[in-house]
């Protein structure tokens, strides 16, 4: 019987998959099935996992639809089987696990009934949090505070520091707003309920968004630093300018569709005014096109 389902997005980073698949198959105590949704890649990802990984479950999406579209193509696999898993991860190729990170993960879990989602302290390749690893929703007043930088200038502040919890002990376990996508295990009914990623986003925000959306069926999200994993950050995307334009793409789509119709109007403008020169014109056109409506973003499962 299987317990976990396991999706990797790969694009592009062939020799961190393969340091990625090793370390899952390194883990023990945990029943699971990995599913690699290769993003089109031209790198020879696919032809390794065939070649190496013969456990794996390959699907290869002939176009690079984006982060969320790649993941719910292997989503949708893992909550066609029957009997369904217990528990799903969202696993970046560019994170190495320890062998107990799996049934750690899970334990944790299953001795927290009202946990939706739990994520572990990822540690970058020089030693560091990784600080996306526990975060609170950016509202308009963190974002603010955030763009300004008042969270790095006060960190330990309760106040400032909220943006990543910059003033919590980095190994205490913690109920949060949101851990990051690479390495986000969710109960599978929580999933099913909050329903799949919303491939409006490309990349980036998806992972906030649906950790938004668990929330609000009445689950809670936790940081769990007793399980440590080595991430090495943004490998398929450091220094591109289309990622750069997505991030702030990203934040756009969330806040308007989480807090624009709730913001008062001079901070409404003002955040809207900051994106724009972040995002430069192409976000400003975007600005311009309604955002689809939401039973064509996401799927709910039940």
């Amino acid at each position: 019987m299987i317990d976990l389902g396991i999706v990797v997005v790969n694009y592009n980073t062939r020799e961190r998959l393969r340091d990625c698949l090793q370390s899952l198959d390194a883990n023990r105590g945990a029943a699971f099935v990995v599913y690699v949704v290769d993003n089109s890649s031209t790198d020879g990802s696919a032809e390794m996992v065939r070649a190496q990984f013969s456990n794996v479950r390959l699907i290869e999406s002939t176009v690079n639809g984006g982060y969320s579209y790649a993941n719910n193509l292997a989503l949708r696999q893992i909550l066609a089987l029957n009997p369904l898993p217990s528990f799903t991860l969202l696993l970046n190729p560019d994170t190495v696990l320890p062998p107990d990170a799996l049934s750690q993960s899970m334990a944790f879990l299953s001795a927290h009934p009202d946990a939706g989602i739990v994520g572990p302290k990822l540690v970058m390749a020089d030693g560091k949090l990784d600080l996306a690893c526990r975060r609170s929703f950016p509202s308009p007043e963190l974002a603010i505070y955030h763009s300004i930088g008042l969270d790095k200038w006060f960190s330990k502040s309760r106040r400032f520091g909220r943006y990543n919890l910059t003033f919590l002990d980095e190994d205490q376990t913690a109920e949060i707003d949101s851990v990051v996508g690479a390495f986000m295990m969710m109960r599978t009914e929580a999933l099913c309920q909050a329903g799949l990623l919303d491939e409006t986003y490309f990349m980036y925000g998806e992972d906030l968004d649906l950790a938004l959306r668990i929330k609000k069926k009445g689950w809670k999200v936790f940081y769990y630093p007793a399980v440590q994993v080595i991430h090495y950050k943004r490998a398929a995307s450091t220094g591109s300018p289309k990622a750069q334009y997505e991030f702030w793409r990203a934040a756009y789509i969330f806040y308007k569709k989480h807090y624009a119709s709730t913001t008062i109007l001079p901070m409404h403008w003002l955040l809207v005014a900051g994106l724009a020169i972040k995002g430069r014109m192409k976000l400003v056109r975007e600005m311009l096109r309604p955002l689809p409506p939401a039973p064509n973003r996401t799927e709910i499962y039940s």
